[in-house]
């Protein structure tokens, strides 16, 4: 089913630029599709590789998938369609990016990818952050955390992004590898599918309801933490068990600081986004680049969080 997918995406492509052949090409165009313009992780990354396109002369536009893998076919073809010389994308999921990258192949367009990654297929470099150390050190910062406490015989809960993705099996990997390190039981794992802090709430109620000794929960994001926090406020838990998170948003630095969130290994999507404009054109201009680049996460807690505030700010949160 997805080769015949491919073959008639393909078939669409040829008779477009039969069609279209004699068109004047736009001389320094390449395209962005992001995951999730919403979310503000997407739109950081999107300021990092509009800061480095524009330092490097070329006009940089961003199209919005709203997660949705049909969205995204729509917007490859679009891309094309506008004869961009490159796009990058962030996939909805690591299965929908081979398509894509099929498309954009037999469209002869190069593609770097921004996070997320992909099953297979053709690209010029992978950008990602290396999920699986950030997640081992938030692991080792919780497990530190619960010893302290003499909470080592509870259990954790962890509510994951897609574990389609790439990047969401690198998170509960290496976070796992840190809790067996130390014999600390996991509790369950439950998978995003709305998005949406009322989903969060609900996973987190149904872990303190179901597990009496659950100690902590990890939210494999960020922007849906404060379905967590009312969970654990309404069911009196604060003094109990622990939240850690992955990812940042503006409020974290409070948070963190109030020890509401006890930690978050923070990605780094404003460096990213550079990295990704920056290898995209380097590439498009002749230059040799790297298949696999790695950005490290920051392992952010109430103990460091004042000495990494400027990286926090600008790298992690953007602000330029």
């Amino acid at each position: 089913m997805k080769i015949m997918k491919i073959l008639l995406l393909s078939l669409i492509l040829s008779i477009f630029y039969t069609i279209n052949a004699s068109e004047v090409i736009p001389k320094n165009k390449i395209v962005y599709i992001a995951n999730d313009h919403s979310i503000p992780y997407w739109q950081i990354m999107y300021k990092g590789m509009r800061s480095e396109a524009l330092s490097k002369n070329y006009e940089l536009e961003i199209y919005d998938a709203k997660n949705q893998p049909k969205k995204e076919l729509e917007l490859i073809i679009k891309a094309i369609k506008e004869k961009a010389k490159g796009i990058i994308i962030s996939p909805s999921n690591s299965s929908a990016a081979v398509t894509l990258l099929e498309i954009a192949k037999n469209a002869n367009i190069p593609v770097v990818i921004s996070d997320i990654g992909s099953d297979g297929g053709e690209y010029v470099s992978y950008i990602s952050s290396n999920n699986v150390a950030g997640a081992y050190d938030i692991g080792t910062l919780l497990s530190k955390k619960m010893i302290e406490k003499s909470w080592q015989n509870g259990r954790v809960g962890i509510i994951a992004i897609p574990q389609k993705r790439l990047n969401g099996q690198q998170r509960t990997t290496g976070f796992m590898k840190a809790l067996q390190e130390k014999e600390i039981k996991g509790a369950d794992i439950k998978q995003i599918q709305e998005w949406t802090e009322e989903e969060t709430y609900n996973f987190s109620k149904d872990f303190i309801l179901k597990y009496p000794e659950l100690r902590a929960i990890w939210l494999q994001t960020s922007n849906l933490y404060k379905g967590a926090i009312r969970a654990i406020k309404e069911l009196k838990k604060e003094k109990e068990l622990f939240l850690v998170t992955f990812d940042a948003e503006p409020e974290f630095i409070d948070l963190i600081n109030d020890g509401i969130i006890i930690g978050s290994g923070m990605q780094q999507p404003y460096i990213m986004g550079k990295k990704s404009a920056r290898a995209l054109i380097n590439h498009l201009n002749g230059k040799k680049v790297e298949k696999n680049i790695q950005v490290s996460i920051l392992t952010i807690s109430t103990e460091n969080i004042k000495e990494n505030l400027i990286a926090i700010e600008h790298n992690v949160l953007g602000i330029e």
